[in-house]
């Protein structure tokens, strides 16, 4: 089975790739030679989900899926949340934007967050979607260099180590993105 994964961005396509069975090939968007814009205009991570996944579908008449993920951070009352990847500016930079969160945590104690990933799976006209939250904390400080986006200050409940501590595949199986993809692996291996 082939299914495109609307993204630009090759770690998260490869990520995904290391959780799916082997009879599922993820396509990325450079594989369908699909190099535009795809919208991102909903003001829900669901939202913007399902408009990534409905985009492709229109263009390429193939099955999709998308995602939107977003850092909640509580006493942000949920930001940078939709607004993750821009928070610090249209330029995307993921370097600015944990800046920013940190500056604005600075002399905050509550540093409770969690990462939410909704997956929106447009199949055969159906669509179906799929979340995946994990809790956390966030940390003063930028540690480790794996991962990417706001990996180097986030620590999942019950570890000592950041996202960007953890090996790729300690970080896949437990992460947002693997709880969402895991679901929809599910949904896709009953069919």
């Amino acid at each position: 089975m082939k299914i495109i994964f609307a993204t630009a961005n090759q770690n998260k396509a490869n990520e995904i790739q290391k959780i799916v069975p082997a009879e599922i090939e993820i396509l990325s968007l450079k594989d369908i030679n699909f190099e535009g814009d795809i919208p991102e205009t909903q003001p829900t991570i669901e939202g913007n989900a399902v408009q990534k996944a409905n985009f492709i579908v229109d263009k390429f008449a193939m099955n999709c899926f998308a995602d939107d993920t977003g850092l909640e951070i509580e006493a942000l009352n949920g930001e940078p949340g939709v607004y993750s990847a821009r928070y610090a500016g249209e330029e995307k930079d993921n370097e600015k934007n944990i800046d920013l969160v940190l500056e604005k945590l600075a002399n905050i104690d509550n540093r409770n967050a969690r990462f939410k990933t909704v997956i929106a799976l447009s199949i055969d006209g159906k669509l179906e979607t799929f979340e995946g939250i994990i809790e956390g904390e966030i940390i003063k400080e930028r540690r480790g260099n794996q991962g990417f986006g706001y990996d180097a200050i986030f620590v999942p409940d019950g570890y000592s180590q950041t996202f960007a501590e953890l090996s790729m595949e300690e970080k896949n199986q437990i992460s947002h993105r693997a709880r969402a993809i895991k679901k929809m692996v599910n949904f896709l291996t009953d069919k």
